[in-house]
């Protein structure tokens, strides 16, 4: 029993005592306590991976272990986790225990929701820790399924449409990763030998660059398309729109954040040569979504479209930083992903509670509601304030560190591709502060909303609990960025064979 299994059995036994749960009060209580006892795991790890840092283990992956699991292809369940694993572990567990907290006003069908809610979350994390691409694709396929059942059925507006568009999109990009990770695993013995689907054995090897140059672009579109790249991100808004609360806190707070890590883990790290090379075709992509989702946003009338776009943007980011192949920019990217998973889960909370209020998402048809609920209101400008970058809050250290590092080429194509993201600070100060102005601001016009209250208990604890997060990785980014740095080496050590 490996200590990283705990990630997939603890979900297991929260989805039986669900199972077992006779009436709200019971679902409520097993969905904490499995919560709860993910983070508490997520958070002893990471102490404990620190610790082991400081001591000098320098193990490109900890807490590994092994198990034949199809002996006729050689596939296994390992696992293991390095500085990036355990971030993204960490970002997991915050958001799952939040999100379990935004979801306490469903009632209708409550026990199934949040089976498919932690079946989602179990793929998350066994997508995480696994160092096997069948096992990751596997928990990969596990974290998507469940998207459909929950906007399909606990979702609002379009809700079927934007189910069905969601996960034939991502089902689709799983077809081209799927060909990528077989063809990967035909090549992973070039001179002879067993081949293998361990992701550290593979980078041993030289995978040929003729075969690199087709495999790449497969895989990387294959993840990319989860992390919304332009032109693959359509079905991201919609799906963001229609979702419940909590399953768009998770979906753009961490799901997406399986694009990303992807592409990092299996595109970059096992075929640097196709990187090296093909990185620019990927890099204009990237860029346009950078700009096209912070533009996409301000086009918006809908809270949660403008977030949703603006998903786009940061996400666009990330992948933009992982091609730019040096330690400081994929620093960033890492960071990005942290800070955005925050940032954007605190933003579709908030945007939940207002709408649970006012009933309507239009911007147009809001204002003034800081005199009305200054506790969200309050939150909601600090969530702006770190969308934007401010510094101080998680958005500036991660951005910054993005631009740095890509400023580090010295090339005219990087150099102009940095530029044209860096515009898009710009553009979402624009929309950011347009809707912080009309929703929150002047007077209230519509007279019922005078009304309404402000948060409760269990609205107040995901909303601290995620400033308060943003707020340390803002104000002391040394806890996430020395892990990270430390982990890059190997996939640097790669990219300059």
């Amino acid at each position: 029993m490996n200590f990283l299994s705990l990630f997939v059995l603890l979900p297991l036994l929260t989805l039986a005592g669900l199972w077992l749960s006779k009436n709200l009060k019971q679902v409520h209580a097993v969905a904490v306590t499995g919560a709860s006892a993910l983070l508490i795991l997520t958070v002893y790890l990471t102490v404990d991976f620190l610790l082991q840092r400081a001591a000098g283990n320098t193990a490109e992956m900890l807490y590994t272990a092994s198990v034949m699991w199809f002996e006729p292809l050689n596939i296994h369940y390992a696992v293991g986790v390095d500085g990036i694993s355990v971030s993204m572990l960490l970002l997991t567990s915050i958001i799952l225990f939040t999100g379990v907290f935004a979801s306490w006003t469903i009632v209708d069908q409550a026990k199934e929701y949040y089976m498919w809610f932690l079946l989602l979350t179990l793929g998350v994390y066994g997508f995480f820790i696994s160092i096997d691409l069948f096992t990751m694709f596997m928990f990969y396929e596990v974290a998507l399924i469940p998207m459909y059942l929950l906007i399909g059925l606990w979702g609002s507006g379009g809700k079927e449409y934007a189910a069905m568009k969601l996960t034939l999109m991502l089902m689709g990009g799983s077809a081209f990763l799927m060909i990528g990770i077989i063809g990967i695993y035909l090549n992973s013995a070039p001179e002879g030998g067993e081949l293998t689907m361990n992701l550290l054995e593979i980078s041993k090897v030289l995978i040929p660059m003729e075969v690199q140059r087709w495999l790449f672009p497969l895989v990387f579109i294959g993840f990319g398309v989860l992390g919304a790249m332009f032109p693959f991100h359509t079905w991201s808004p919609d799906g963001h729109a229609s979702a419940p609360t909590a399953v768009s806190m998770l979906h753009a707070g961490v799901l997406m954040k399986l694009g990303g890590y992807g592409c990092f883990r299996v595109a970059i790290y096992l075929m640097p040569e196709a990187a090296n090379e093909l990185a620019w075709i990927f890099l204009t992509l990237t860029g346009i979504s950078v700009v096209y989702g912070a533009f996409g946003a301000i086009l918006q009338k809908d809270l949660k479209y403008i977030n949703a776009y603006s998903s786009v943007s940061h996400c666009g980011l990330v992948l933009f930083a992982i091609l730019m192949l040096n330690q400081t920019a994929m620093t960033g990217a890492i960071m990005q992903m942290l800070s955005h998973g925050l940032m954007t889960a605190l933003f579709f909370a908030l945007i939940g509670m207002i709408y649970g209020r006012t009933h309507t998402r239009n911007i147009d048809e809001m204002s003034g509601l800081m005199k009305v609920m200054p506790f969200l209101a309050v939150c909601y400008v600090i969530a702006g304030l770190a969308s934007l970058g401010l510094p101080g809050l998680s958005g500036f250290v991660a951005e910054m560190t993005v631009f740095v590092g890509s400023w580090e080429h010295t090339d005219m194509f990087h150099r102009v591709f940095t530029v044209v993201a860096c515009c898009s600070i710009v553009i979402t100060a624009v929309y950011i502060l347009r809707v912080v102005g009309k929703i929150l601001y002047g007077e209230v016009e519509n007279k019922h909303h005078l009304e309404l209250g402000d948060a409760v208990w269990h609205e107040r604890i995901p909303v601290v609990i995620l400033i308060v997060v943003i707020a340390a990785i803002g104000m002391y980014p040394l806890l996430v960025s020395d892990m990270i740095s430390d982990s890059l080496v190997s996939v640097i050590g790669q990219l300059a064979r």
